[in-house]
């Protein structure tokens, strides 16, 4: 089975630009379809920058929400979300949004604490999805 690379834009040129690496926000291989960890882009400028972690957590999600779109899926063909922050004081504000994009059955989870990103950010959300 080939592996399909998805171009999003404008994530994928906010990913290259920040970045500097070869890397893709979202591939599909048959039924299954697999977004990158994406930082919290300022939709409008692509930057990154101190916000408070509901908004980078909303964008976060948003993003990953586009890069299913653009791949054939959404958010009901998700099976597994990984979500990686900087701190467990976020726990219940990164819930609080979440929920709103999963409010019936959500999908297996996983809450990792990380003691630093390469950035000025605090979330990372991936995701497994299948169609």
């Amino acid at each position: 089975m080939k592996r399909e690379v998805i171009q999003v834009e404008p994530i994928t040129s906010f990913l290259r630009r920040w970045s500097k690496l070869p890397v893709a926000p979202v591939t599909r291989a048959g039924n299954m379809v697999f977004v990158s960890g994406l930082p919290p882009f300022d939709p409008e400028t692509g930057e990154l920058g101190n916000a408070p972690i509901e908004v980078q957590t909303e964008r976060v999600l948003a993003q990953m929400k586009l890069c299913l779109e653009a791949a054939g899926a959404s958010l009901d063909n998700v099976m597994k979300c990984n979500l990686f922050c900087t701190s467990a004081k976020h726990f219940a504000a990164v819930n609080a949004v979440y929920t709103r994009y999963f409010p019936d059955n959500p999908p297996a989870r996983i809450f990792v604490c990380i003691p630093e990103w390469t950035g000025p950010f605090d979330i990372e959300i991936d995701c497994i999805a299948m169609i």
